[in-house]
């Protein structure tokens, strides 16, 4: 049987979360629901037993129409497009002073829809699309960090158990840097400071301590950067649980084939301009900014260094610079096009001192031939302006033509409907950005 998870208002017609069902596609899938619970009839499916247009249904994660095939134990979720049209955006905002839902059309503006966590830090916050499941890294400046999940980021909040370091541990978890989806069901990732890497396997609710990383021989000799001993980027590679990437400030690359039991680091080719030219050679002081694996062809990375550009071709273990033309090659934002993989989208920020936009210029920079070339794309963005934009603050939707959306510290976020083309204000005046992701 497949499972089909219902969010509201589904949920509340029928009083369950989860359903099993009988089917071998989509379709006879949703019929069956249908027959089983009549209070669903006409939601999902229209008179003639098509899928709703406005309804969506992902199948493992990914959207699927009708005739799609579904295997025993597959998972089904049934959404609804936000405010009922495919040209809708819902942003997850993280704020130093709480989450901000914004939805609206991709062209913008978009109203806020929520505010949660009034107060406090939300450092990232994303909608795994398997389970439509909301989490957000949130740090109380009472209680410290936790995870937080919902299933509707508009209702109730709930804190799951951690990320936290076991008993007897000299250390305690300062920030919560990043929550990525795993490739396993319920699997996630997260990166925190200090420097360590935490799993779950019930979609966020408990964590565990990847001990082959925390354990690692090399790990006193590491050094934070100026934002802490942060690992900020995970990896994953679609189709293979125990292959993955993952970045930190200021300890380099990492790479693990076992799920994290042992690990290897990738730097060769990186250059740390920051060091004597005497010391750049074997060190581990490399401070990554931002690193981004293209689904598409997964053996490619793209990675924002501390002064450098860079794109690796065979999944992380040598790195081409690819900064030339770019106004400076320091920054901290960096994103990707999920469907192709030659594409890459940097915002360029003044050396580590001045971290602000590059010669007082708001411009995001476009590659689409892996770094070879930079096309400024800046039509409608401020023609001046000393703005900061943070490492998670910059993100793409995946859709065609690209959605692309970042923040400032300044509190506006900016967003494209066109792939970059041209650009306006989607939402002003909130608390200063963390983090940009789109829901």
């Amino acid at each position: 049987m497949a499972l089909v998870r219902l969010r509201p208002p589904l949920r509340e017609l029928v009083g369950e979360r989860e359903i099993p069902v009988d089917g071998s596609t989509v379709q006879e899938v949703l019929r069956g629901l249908e027959r089983e619970h009549p209070r669903l009839e006409g939601w999902v499916l229209d008179d003639q037993g098509r899928l709703r247009e406005h309804v969506a249904v992902f199948l493992e994660g990914e959207r699927v129409g009708g005739d799609a095939p579904v295997s025993e134990r597959d998972r089904l979720e049934i959404l609804g497009a936000i405010s009922g049209g495919s040209d809708q955006v819902e942003l997850l905002v993280g704020t130093r002073k709480g989450l901000f839902v914004l939805r609206g059309a991709r062209t913008g503006p978009l109203d806020v829809a929520v505010r949660a966590f009034p107060g406090d830090a939300v450092e990232y916050a994303i909608r795994d699309l398997r389970s439509g499941r909301y989490l957000a890294a949130v740090t109380s400046g009472h209680f410290g960090p936790r995870v937080f999940v919902a299933e509707d980021p508009t209702g109730g909040w709930e804190q799951t158990d951690g990320p936290r370091f076991p008993e007897g541990e000299d250390a305690s978890v300062e920030r919560i840097w990043v929550v990525h989806p795993g490739v396993e069901p319920d699997v996630l990732w997260a990166g925190v400071a200090p420097a360590a890497l935490f799993r779950s396997e019930d979609g966020g609710l408990t964590w565990s301590l990847v001990r082959g990383l925390w354990d690692h021989p090399t790990r006193p000799t590491w050094q934070p950067g100026a934002g802490g001993l942060a690992l900020h980027s995970i990896c994953p590679w679609p189709g293979i649980p125990g292959r993955l990437a993952v970045a930190i400030s200021a300890a380099g690359v990492w790479l693990t084939e076992d799920g994290g039991a042992t690990w290897r680091n990738g730097n060769e080719g990186l250059v740390p301009r920051y060091l004597p030219e005497e010391a750049r050679r074997d060190t581990l002081d490399l401070c990554v900014h931002n690193m981004h694996r293209a689904p598409t062809r997964p053996e490619r990375l793209f990675m924002q260094f501390h002064g450098g550009v860079y794109r690796s071709d065979d999944s992380g273990e040598t790195w081409e610079s690819i900064g030339h033309g770019l106004p400076s090659d320091f920054g901290f934002p960096l994103a990707i096009d999920p469907g192709d993989p030659d594409a890459a989208y940097v915002i360029p920020l003044n050396a580590d001192r001045d971290r602000v936009t590059a010669q007082g210029r708001v411009r995001v920079f476009e590659s689409r031939d892996a770094g070879r070339t930079w096309l400024e794309r800046s039509s409608g963005l401020p023609t001046e302006g000393f703005l900061t934009v943070l490492r998670q603050a910059f993100a793409s939707d995946g859709r065609g033509p690209l959605g692309l959306y970042f923040g400032a510290t300044s509190g506006h976020v900016f967003g494209s409907a066109d792939g970059g083309a041209t650009w306006s204000v989607v939402a002003g005046d909130l608390a200063p950005v963390l983090s940009v992701r789109v829901a």
